[in-house]
This record gives structure tokens, C-alpha cells and sequence, in this order.
């Protein structure tokens, strides 16, 4: 599957649960009308109380990520792809504009931030590749 929970990240589990799902679909790994697995699935292998799980899944419905398929499970919704993009672009824009802020607050000037972003950028290259 594709979820990597970390209790330790400050996010709650169910967000985690969430903006997985909707990283997932907007990368293209889960498509339109494909199932995702059932709540008792997803708990067991993360080991979480299936309440977690459900409450993620109810959040991702009322976010038109997921729809109900009769008799069936959860599938993604046909706009979802394009709804999780923009979401995945602003939560990342959001996240790294706190960054830079807290960067600038330490008095690092623009060339030692592009310094290390591109750094940053070769040592997860590097890390994909031995993957």
C-alpha cells in the first residue's frame, strides 16, 4: 500500500491518512473509479484503531476525493485528480514558504538559501536513485 504513517510528526493520523490519499491520486498511483482499500484494510496495516481510518475517509468524501460505490467500498471521484494537484501544490507552497520565512528570520540571505535548497534537492536525488 501506500501510506507511511509517523505518529511523531505532529500531524494527527487521520491528516496523515488524508493527505496521503490525496498525494496518491494526484500522483496518479490511485485513478478515478479505482477502489481503495476498506477502513479494516488500512487499519490493520497501519496498525491504528479503525475509527482513525474511517474519520480520514469521511473527510476525503466530503473533500470530493472519495465516493461511496454501491455495495462495494470507496473509490476516487472522477475530479479528484485535478482537486488534489492544486491541494498537493498549495500545501507544499504553504510548507515552504514557512520555511523561507524561518530561514529569513535567521538572517540567511538568498544565496545560502538556494544553496541549500539545492543541496537538499542532490540528496534526495541521490536517495530515489538507491531506491
Amino acid at each position: 500500500m501506500f501510506f507511511s504513517i509517523d505518529p511523531n510528526n505532529g500531524l494527527a493520523i487521520y491528516d496523515q491518512v488524508v493527505r496521503q490519499v490525496k498525494f496518491a491520486v494526484a500522483a496518479g498511483v490511485l485513478r478515478p473509479t479505482e477502489l481503495v482499500p476498506s477502513v479494516r484494510e488500512v487499519a490493520r496495516e497501519l496498525a491504528v484503531n479503525p475509527n482513525t481510518v474511517a474519520r480520514a475517509y469521511r473527510q476525503l468524501q466530503a473533500d470530493r476525493v472519495l465516493e461511496p460505490v454501491r455495495g462495494t467500498g470507496l473509490a476516487v471521484a472522477a475530479g479528484a485528480p485535478d482537486r488534489c494537484r492544486r491541494q498537493r501544490l498549495a500545501l507544499v507552497h504553504e510548507r515552504l514558504r514557512q520555511v523561507l520565512r524561518e530561514a529569513r528570520q535567521s538572517r540567511l540571505d538568498n544565496r545560502e538559501l538556494r544553496a541549500l535548497v539545492e543541496a537538499e534537492l542532490d540528496v534526495l536525488e541521490q536517495e530515489e536513485s538507491h531506491e
